[in-house]
């Protein structure tokens, strides 16, 4: 690892700990982990539960189905750590994780994610623990492993270092609020489709320009919410006229 860059460390309080295994051993994140670039820690909070049976829910107060996660071994599992941070709740009733979020986040320094479970979490333990309750979306999961895993994914690739310098996050999509661009590579032509001609002209002028106006053009059709919060600028807002004159 070179002197320049933090090892960034995220914490994750889970039930299930080997659901990770897979996740955390390919791709960019298992390469941000042996360069030394973040550090993964994961906490079995069935070592915290109670009694001889390591018990970490109960049945809600005033009834109701389900099984609802205790505090105690959450609190347990998170002062056992030597550092815990930003402390993240994974839960349908968070605000929406977004591009933002991940970016904020991956200069964090420290991150400790507790994943949800069951019916839920004890409410004493977002009022004396938690900072943030983050969702990835308005729909319901088993459990808040998987929302976990994504977040660390969108988390670990903006870490500074952990891209190459040829895969800068820069131009992804939801980084400035549009969608991204189209992308071609070879062949030139496949089954009866072309590559834009614009992308073989060596114009790295016009280049800029024609993708400015696709990633505009596809977030306009596919993402209109998105236009709602995006700042044009003069260009964008030239490119944005004849968009909608092209749809029209």
């Amino acid at each position: 690892m070179t002197e320049e860059y933090v090892t960034v460390i995220i914490n994750i309080i889970t039930l299930f700990p080997n659901l990770f295994s897979g996740v955390h051993e390919e791709s960019i994140i298992s390469r941000a982990i042996a360069r030394g670039l973040v550090t993964i820690k994961l906490v079995a909070l069935r070592d915290f539960g109670i009694g001889a049976h390591r018990t970490v829910d109960d049945t809600p107060y005033g009834g109701g189905g389900g099984m609802i996660f205790k505090p105690e071994p959450i609190a347990a599992a998170l002062e056992s750590l030597e550092d815990r941070g930003e402390v993240i709740l994974t839960t349908p009733r968070g605000r929406l994780f977004s591009q933002e979020d991940a970016l904020r986040l991956s200069n964090e320094g420290i991150i400790t994610i507790i994943c949800g479970h069951y019916e839920g979490v004890d409410e004493r333990v977002s009022e004396l623990f938690v900072d943030e309750e983050l969702s990835i979306g308005d729909y319901v999961l088993t459990g808040g492993e998987i929302p976990a895993m994504v977040m660390t994914d969108a988390i670990v690739r903006l870490i500074p270092g952990v891209l190459g310098q040829d895969t800068l996050y820069t131009g992804d999509s939801h980084y400035e609020g549009l969608l991204e661009h189209p992308h071609y590579t070879r062949p030139r032509e496949f089954r009866g489709l072309e590559v834009p001609e614009v992308l073989l002209s060596g114009n790295h002028e016009e280049i800029r320009r024609w993708r400015r106006k696709q990633s505009l053009k596809r977030t306009i059709l596919r993402r209109p919410d998105l236009m709602e919060r995006f700042q044009p600028t003069r260009e964008d807002e030239i490119m944005m006229r004849q968009v909608l004159e092209e749809i029209e």
